[in-house]
């Protein structure tokens, strides 16, 4: 199991290195992320006890409150009418849960690994976790809301299409208008598995991979017409449902990234493998 922990210095530091000093660890490599944070990579001995396992912060980005207009009249019959809806400031993950990041919840919780994490074309570290079902993400939202103090959960529907517009309205895309071709080598990415995350610029508000790699899975219920009724503020979707809403595009897709505005559902019980989930944290 690979620990990646982001070393902040001082108190932090020094208790994390007396904590790995009781455990046999191989030398530490030292590299820069994307996101140009120190980083710690360390491979770990099977014998550390599950109360060890030390969970993995998400890096959260602000979202400021405010209106805008959800949803598109030249998208799918799901997706309209178009709909001024308010947002609650929140915190959203600015990448979605890795496998680095989930093999720590695997390690506490005693949840069982996710069904690819032998598979090399998926268990890069820094790859995308996919084929976890709504449920299991469900839990590791709690599993890292008890070990953090902060109040982990997923993003609604509204929250995530409100993050991924970056504050922009009228575009189809979190770059624009042009087609998902017009990306930075779109034509050599995603050849049999989703990328590492962060190896592209952001959107507006510091969200890598916001319409692309995998699926997120949302909170919500998912619900067809839901836009003929859902509340101006903070909607959080129908009261009960069959299908899971999520958002996001494919690794797997013909077109491998999604509209802003784009929906998307499966049950909440179904493991595919090009699903994953972004975390988001009350402001």
């Amino acid at each position: 199991m690979i620990i990646h922990q982001i070393i902040r210095g001082g108190e932090a530091e020094k208790e994390l290195w007396k904590m790995f000093s009781t455990f046999r660890w191989k030398r530490p490599s030292i590299v820069f992320d994307p996101l140009n944070r120190l980083n710690y990579r360390f491979m770990s001995s099977p014998s550390i006890p599950a109360a060890q396992a030390i969970p993995i912060e998400p890096k959260l980005v602000r979202i400021p409150a405010g209106w805008f207009a959800m949803g598109s009249e030249t998208g799918q019959d799901n997706e309209r009418p178009v709909h001024r809806v308010w947002v609650d400031e929140f915190r959203l993950a600015s990448c979605v849960v890795t496998n680095a990041g989930y093999a720590a919840f695997v390690r506490a919780t005693g949840n069982p690994p996710p069904p690819f994490s032998e598979n090399p074309d998926f268990n890069h570290p820094e790859q995308p976790v996919v084929a976890v079902c709504w449920f299991r993400a469900i839990k590791y939202c709690e599993w890292l809301s008890r070990s953090t103090g902060l109040r982990y959960r997923l993003p609604t529907e509204a929250e995530w299409e409100r993050a991924a517009r970056g504050g922009v309205e009228d575009r189809l895309f979190p770059w624009g208008d042009t087609p998902p071709q017009s990306l930075p080598n779109y034509e050599q990415r995603w050849k049999k598995g989703p990328e590492p995350v962060a190896q592209y610029a952001p959107n507006a508000f510091g969200l890598y991979d916001i319409c692309e790699n995998v699926h997120e899975w949302c909170s919500d219920w998912f619900q067809v017409n839901y836009y003929t009724e859902s509340p101006e503020r903070n909607p959080k979707g129908p009261e009960c449902g069959d299908r899971r809403a999520s958002r996001g595009g494919s690794w797997r897709h013909h077109i491998k990234a999604s509209r802003c505005a784009a929906r998307s559902s499966i049950p909440p019980d179904f493991r595919y493998a090009d699903y994953g989930f972004r975390v988001a944290c009350d402001a």
